[in-house]
């Protein structure tokens, strides 16, 4: 059985030396591959070569928008040199990169990232006492976010996006920059049925943590049954979010099977099948 972390954070298990006792316990658990996604400049790098070394991990390059400061266009600059070094990376035998700059599916990229994010708005993090920075930091990463949708039509590549408070104004924002609705994932979907059934309508998918878990999400549960099995998504977002019945704890890879055990007993499915569908749909969406 193979289960995919679709979207984790391994930079800080990595930069506290204990990574490969999570990765173990990962694959102990079934989940055998993950997506470190990128946030900021500080991390891309490092999860480019944890990808190289660490068999079944890929990453992704973006800037998150609590990551956005005043410098944010010489960070978002940096961005496209992971997938343009040359006009082609190295690949598993039988794949290629197109020196045209399109993102091209590998069955196991070594150095190209898998999606450009994760990026996009948070309202909920936005300084709570000073109005005026709020707006002038909120322009940043709408500003920031409009140059990252740029890159990813120039790229035709996976786009992992962060909303948090700002749903209708990253649907808008996307729906506007001409990006490839098909191509696009709302990671940690916390939202209700009324704003996955916008996602659906533009062939969009929405990735879902272990929030699914929490016993006041039913709003998360009920968006995951309207988007369906078939297109579902999982992720840890590892170190946060932790699923029932370890809340509580820092999170990590390998409790993400909580969330697929809990998602399959409500799409009244056996994890075995839960597993294979959620991973083929993953596969085809990332192109790994």
């Amino acid at each position: 059985m193979t289960l995919i972390d679709t979207h984790t954070h391994l930079d800080g298990f990595a930069r506290s030396g204990t990574l490969d006792a999570v990765l173990a316990r990962s694959r102990e658990a079934g989940v055998t591959e993950m997506i470190s996604i990128g946030t900021d400049s500080d991390d891309w790098a490092l999860i480019r070569d944890l990808a190289a070394t660490h068999p079944g991990v890929r990453y992704s390059v973006g800037l998150h928008p609590c990551c956005v400061r005043e410098n944010w266009a010489d960070e978002i600059a940096k961005i496209e040199a992971f997938w343009s070094e040359s006009g082609t990376r190295i690949l598993s035998e039988g794949s290629e990169v197109r020196n045209q700059g399109r993102y091209a599916h590998a069955t196991r990229p070594i150095s190209l990232p898998v999606a450009l994010g994760e990026c996009g708005l948070d309202r909920f993090h936005l300084p709570k006492d000073d109005a005026a920075r709020a707006e002038q930091v909120f322009a940043w990463q709408r500003a920031a976010f409009d140059a990252q949708l740029v890159i990813a039509k120039r790229l035709s590549c996976p786009l992992v996006v962060h909303s948090r408070g700002a749903f209708a104004e990253s649907v808008a924002m996307i729906d506007a920059s001409g990006v490839d609705w098909t191509r696009v994932v709302f990671h940690c979907f916390s939202e209700g049925p009324a704003e996955m059934n916008e996602l659906l309508k533009r062939g969009a998918y929405g990735s879902f943590t272990g929030v699914l878990t929490y016993k006041n999400a039913e709003n998360v549960r009920e968006a995951a049954k309207v988007q369906g099995l078939e297109r579902l998504m999982l992720e840890t977002d590892a170190p946060y979010l932790t699923p029932v019945p370890h809340r509580g704890k820092p999170n990590e890879p390998g409790f993400m099977r909580h969330t697929a055990e809990y998602a399959a007993a409500m799409f009244g499915v056996s994890l075995e099948e839960l597993a294979e569908v959620t991973t083929k749909t993953a596969r085809v969406f990332f192109g790994i």
